[in-house]
């Protein structure tokens, strides 16, 4: 379930590797990095079950479509194989639907042509549930892959009203993916609980620690940077 997030812009490429073996470690689905870093990511990840993955659009998702469209492409010739791509905020605010469905599909066409999937970030702290709806409604018209609930940059992360609310309201071939303050093991099983099938995470050696401890299975020892904005 978890996305081993190494988002933080303070990491260095050595606190980036330092990731990278950890969630290999512990074989996580993917590990989301800051994208100038997503090459060698993928590099890393070869011969292995975990997913290099990357942001679109990150954090803010103010850029134009032509940008995303383009960071998309990169992305995915750099061996991206899931785009987490941010909502355009203001245009979600202003209610312009059309403009916030062409966005969404534009990447959407970009990584399904190249058979990648995409993560729809809403960043829910500043919608209203109307508007979290009307966007679970939209990825499921342009077929994405996930809805999201935070970058980990905003005012608020995940809460189970709005996991509940993702579930109820996006369509039943859209997973759900929580973001921002899943930071122990029962958090993440009782979100896992809610229907959620993938969870951003900075403490993820915590949390396969303590799930390794109640299994009864050794500790894996690994030194990584868990600051990663998640």
């Amino acid at each position: 379930m978890i996305d081993h997030s190494l988002l933080n812009p303070t990491l260095n490429v050595s606190d980036l590797e330092a990731g990278v073996e950890l969630a290999k470690a512990f074989d996580v689905a993917s590990v989301c990095i800051l994208p100038y870093h997503l090459k060698r990511c993928a590099e890393m990840l070869k011969g292995t079950d975990v997913r290099a993955s990357t942001t679109i659009g990150f954090p803010h998702g103010g850029h134009t479509t032509e940008i995303k469209r383009a960071e998309a492409e990169r992305a995915i010739a750099d061996g991206c194989e899931e785009l987490d791509m941010v909502v355009n905020i203001s245009q979600v605010l202003s209610g312009d639907w059309d403009y916030v469905k062409q966005d969404l599909a534009a990447v959407v066409e970009v990584a399904h042509a190249a058979g990648q999937k995409v993560k729809v970030i809403f960043e829910n702290c500043y919608l209203n549930d109307e508007q979290k709806i009307r966007l679970c409604e939209i990825c499921t018209e342009v077929n994405a892959d996930w809805v999201k609930t935070s970058t980990g940059y905003g005012t608020g992360g995940a809460t189970h009203e709005d996991l509940k609310l993702m579930r109820k309201h996006a369509g039943d071939q859209v997973q759900v993916k929580a973001a921002g303050g899943v930071r122990d093991l029962d958090a993440l099983l009782a979100v896992k609980a809610l229907g959620v099938t993938r969870c951003g995470a900075s403490r993820t050696s915590e949390m396969m620690g303590e799930a390794r401890k109640r299994l009864g299975l050794p500790a894996i020892e690994i030194t990584a940077s868990n600051d990663s904005g998640y």
